[in-house]
């Protein structure tokens, strides 16, 4: 498995817990050195001690990724991503989806609420996929999200596979999982197709 290339180099923004939670999950997994190996030679050190508290340029992410996987055993950056993706779930059931809304949701049945909350990342589809375009799909049990032109476009998409599942597992149904549908070229070929993430049930 190669490293993913720094395709988000257009002048997008995206959500700034791409990086917050990607030096977090390094930290909390012992990978305290790769992390400041990773954004220096990204030229975000400065967030290690401040991170970002708006919208970052989604290259940098691209480009903080990039590092980690140049750093990292295949399976080891992958295990980080999803990490760093869990984490950011974590971070907007926190903090961006209001209390009363999530309680709604629980209460929901669940395909009612699949899709409520596959319209609401829709909407707020900024916070991971930048300049990226999100479409909602049909396929798997709980329906697909799509993202055409992903800025993160990691080896098997573990970021925003851990982020889906984190919502998902919390809001709809534990046994939720986003199953990642990448093309059979792999990443080099998601600049024809899009990233596209199955909601199933295990």
């Amino acid at each position: 498995m190669t490293a993913p290339a720094p395709f988000g180099l257009r002048p997008g923004l995206i959500g700034p817990n791409s990086a917050i939670q990607l030096a977090a999950a390094l930290e909390a997994m012992g990978e305290g050195r790769v992390a400041r190996a990773a954004f220096a030679a990204a030229g975000r050190a400065v967030w290690l001690r401040h991170p970002p508290d708006t919208m970052i340029p989604e290259g940098d992410a691209a480009r903080l990724f990039a590092e980690v996987w140049r750093r990292l055993a295949p399976d080891r950056a992958v295990a980080v991503a999803e990490e760093a993706g869990r984490r950011t779930g974590a971070y907007i059931l926190a903090h961006r989806i209001p209390r009363a809304a999530q309680a709604v949701l629980r209460r929901l049945p669940r395909p009612l609420a699949a899709f409520a909350l596959r319209r609401a990342i829709r909407r707020a589809a900024w916070t991971f996929a930048g300049s990226g375009h999100c479409r909602l799909e049909r396929g798997g049990r709980y329906g697909t999200i799509a993202i055409a032109d992903n800025p993160l476009r990691l080896p098997g998409a573990p970021w925003h596979r851990g982020v889906f599942t984190a919502l998902f597992a919390a809001l709809v149904d534990p046994r939720a999982v986003a199953v990642a549908d990448c093309p059979a070229a792999g990443c080099a070929d998601c600049r024809r197709d899009a990233c596209r993430f199955r909601l199933e049930r295990v």
